[in-house]
């Protein structure tokens, strides 16, 4: 039976890939117009060169900086999109989920803001959260196999005087910690102690924890001179694992603050999305689509609910039929 309600899936950053959406501007036209427009906002980056140069031709280590991968997440999901509008046109988007980052792309694409308002305010925090960073020695941790309870106790007994939370529940026994520099080097020996693995990751900082306090102050700002439109669609909640009240801008905005230093609640939101979708009716008849770059959200809901079919949409040759 065809799908008649679709899902979109947003990714956040880690998912960033030198030649990210160089195809989706190469097969649409709709797509390159979108990546033309961030090119005039973004202005000129380092070298003088332009955001879609940037996500086109790397390094990737120019790309993995968070004040360029985050604009260019946005940029080129948003152009994605775009290029599936004749595969989506005949759908009613049932829900939209966006990872951390991804979570500003949800909210565009739910109406919540333009697409210039959107890829400034991404900017601008990717910026901020470059600068906290920068400011604070941290750093991130991930944990394979844990549960909550056991990423809280590693959390208390690695801590000491530094600070160490769990940032990211991204899927069952996936979830990762973000603290202090030494806090994160503690909570590796201490993670085998209670029965599960502890890797660093190279990451700029410790987000999504105390840590990004600065950029969570100067982001209410940002937030505060962006007019918020009532969303159009469903869109969850990074911070409470539920849908965002679709006509309450005060509130959206501080959750988008609360966002830069609360876990980030993936594994929970979809779950709960399911659940709910389940109980009304219209899981049966919809299809989840993740939009560009990488299939990284496709993998992680493998994980938490393996009946759950993710099409990823990384390039224009993983486009399904129209009958999908």
């Amino acid at each position: 039976m065809s799908a008649t309600n679709i899902v979109l899936l947003c990714p956040g950053q880690g998912a960033q890939a030198v030649g990210m959406a160089k195809a989706w501007c190469a097969a649409s036209p709709r797509a390159r117009q979108v990546m033309d427009e961030a090119d005039r906002i973004f202005g000129a980056g380092p070298g003088g060169r332009t955001l879609s140069d940037i996500a086109f031709s790397g390094p990737q280590e120019t790309l993995n900086r968070t004040d360029l991968s985050q604009p260019a997440l946005f940029s080129a999901a948003v152009a994605c999109f775009h290029a599936l509008d004749e595969l989506f046109a005949s759908k009613t988007i049932r829900a939209i989920a966006g990872l951390s980052l991804g979570e500003y792309t949800a909210l565009h694409l739910a109406g919540a803001f333009s697409f210039e308002d959107g890829l400034r305010l991404v900017m601008r925090r990717g910026q901020l959260m470059q600068q906290a960073a920068e400011t604070s020695h941290g750093g991130m941790v991930a944990l394979i196999g844990a549960d909550e309870a056991q990423a809280l106790e590693v959390c208390a007994r690695a801590a000491g005087n530094g600070v160490l939370v769990p940032a990211n529940f991204n899927a069952p026994g996936q979830i990762v910690l973000s603290g202090s520099a030494d806090a994160c080097d503690r909570a590796v020996a201490v993670a085998g102690e209670v029965g599960v693995r502890g890797t660093k990751l190279q990451v700029a900082g410790a987000f999504h924890s105390p840590l990004m306090a600065p950029a969570a102050e100067q982001m209410r700002d940002v937030l505060a001179k962006i007019a918020l439109s009532p969303l159009s669609a469903e869109v969850w909640s990074n911070v409470t694992a539920k849908p965002h009240e679709r006509t309450n801008a005060e509130l959206l905005r501080q959750r988008l603050v609360e966002q830069l230093v609360s876990p980030v609640r993936w594994s929970q939101s979809c779950s709960a999305l399911l659940e709910t979708m389940t109980a009304d009716g219209t899981r049966a008849h919809s299809a989840f689509h993740e939009l560009a770059p990488g299939n990284v959200l496709k993998g992680l809901m493998r994980r938490i609910d393996k009946t759950c079919e993710v099409t990823p949409h990384d390039v224009p040759t993983d486009m399904p039929s129209h009958a999908a």
